[in-house]
């Protein structure tokens, strides 16, 4: 059996992260969507996505292949499900595709060609970058549960103020000392080889990934996460960090979603409630306007490679593309394209040659290489969005 996760139809609205990775590369909870199946399914899982993206998430297919949406938050009844699915047969919820199986990966276009079979237990599908946030409460509950059941934490040190030890997990090399750690609303799970240095106050629920740092002096209100190799500071509340992203210095970030590679400078704050104390529109790539996400706090939405100067300043709900980085004084607009640079005075482009000499030095500092295929990636988002930079 191949399990191959389809992007299906949220990718756009979930833009501008599914610019640089598919759907099922999303990191909500602990894990991403795609480390969810494969531990439940025990397997191995490969994506079908744009085919810009498939060279760095190829597709791993075979005789027989298991056909995901890859927006699908998995639990124990859909796994059964769909590990049951005939082949030449859908498995649906009403008007959304969850799964079809085939002997040949069709794309999901054509499985309403294949036999329909209901499912009426509940869904749980990743539609809007907002639910990255808003929603990871239940998912970092969910795969707390997953990750630790039938398993021992590691010792929590005794210079820690510890409210619900029961509720905290250390994994192998995790280290924790003289901070205040409460379970009491939500699982705190420290990934393998992670750093919680001294004087630090965090509420769960929270997951700091694997070699996670969480610096000197910071205060965490879940449900957060921090994903591997991210490096955080200052304070945070209900906020998920992709890997090898940075907020290291004091500041506010809250209600908020950084993708990978970002760098939040000293004393950058977001706002995450108007004055008003109205509902939030946000920037929608699919409409090609603002949509009224319906939530009282919603913060900064930003894509990869994106960084920020110290002291800069966002609007409540604010999006930010790929490769952005944002300087000047006072507060940018609501929405900025990808490649731009610049701030609330304006912008121009961000050439692709400049972003990648800053990207390379970057990631050779946490001992990972730019690649030619995220220079194609890169190049292909550059030219995606052209149409949005009009300054």
């Amino acid at each position: 059996m191949h399990y191959i996760l389809f992007d299906g139809s949220y990718r756009t609205s979930l833009l501008p992260f599914t610019f640089t990775r598919p759907v099922a590369a999303i990191r909500m909870g602990i894990l991403t969507l795609a480390e969810k199946w494969e531990h439940r399914l025990q397997a191995p899982v490969s994506h079908m996505t744009e085919a810009y993206l498939s060279g760095k998430f190829p597709m791993d297919s075979g005789a027989d292949n298991l056909m995901l949406c890859g927006s699908l938050l998995p639990d124990d009844a859909l796994v059964k499900a769909v590990q049951a699915l005939p082949s030449g047969k859908a498995l649906w919820a009403g008007e959304e595709l969850l799964a079809y199986r085939c002997p040949e990966p069709i794309s999901p276009a054509r499985a309403g060609d294949l036999e329909a079979v209901s499912y009426t237990g509940p869904v749980q599908l990743l539609r809007n970058t907002w639910e990255i946030f808003s929603e990871n409460g239940p998912a970092l509950e969910a795969d707390f549960e997953l990750l630790t059941s039938g398993r021992k934490s590691q010792p929590i040190p005794e210079s820690n103020r510890v409210i619900r030890p029961d509720r905290i997990f250390l994994e192998p090399g995790a280290q924790v000392e003289y901070s205040i750690l409460n379970a009491t609303e939500g699982p705190i799970y420290l990934g393998k080889d992670s750093l919680v240095m001294e004087g630090n106050m965090i509420r769960g629920g929270f997951a700091l990934c694997e070699k996670g740092v969480v610096k000197m002096g910071a205060k965490i209100y879940g449900p957060t996460t921090v994903g591997p190799h991210g490096k955080v500071c200052g304070e945070i509340s209900n906020s998920v960090i992709f890997g090898y992203s940075s907020k290291g210095h004091d500041g506010y970030l809250g209600n908020s979603v950084l993708g990978e590679w970002c760098n939040i400078g000293a004393d950058s704050n977001n706002s995450n409630l108007k004055n008003n104390y109205a509902k939030v529109r946000l920037w929608n790539y699919q409409s090609g306007r603002f949509e009224n996400t319906g939530l009282q706090f919603c913060g900064l939405m930003m894509g990869d490679h994106s960084k920020t100067a110290i002291n800069t300043m966002f609007n409540t709900g604010t999006v930010i593309g790929v490769n952005c980085n944002i300087y000047t004084p006072g507060f940018p607009r609501n929405f900025v394209p990808s490649f731009s640079w610049g701030g609330a005075k304006g912008f121009t482009e961000y050439l692709p040659v400049r972003a990648f000499e800053a990207a390379k030095v970057m990631m050779a500092r946490r001992d990972v290489a730019f690649t030619e295929e995220d220079a194609r990636i890169l190049e292909q988002v550059f030219a995606d969005t052209a149409h949005w930079r009009k300054y």
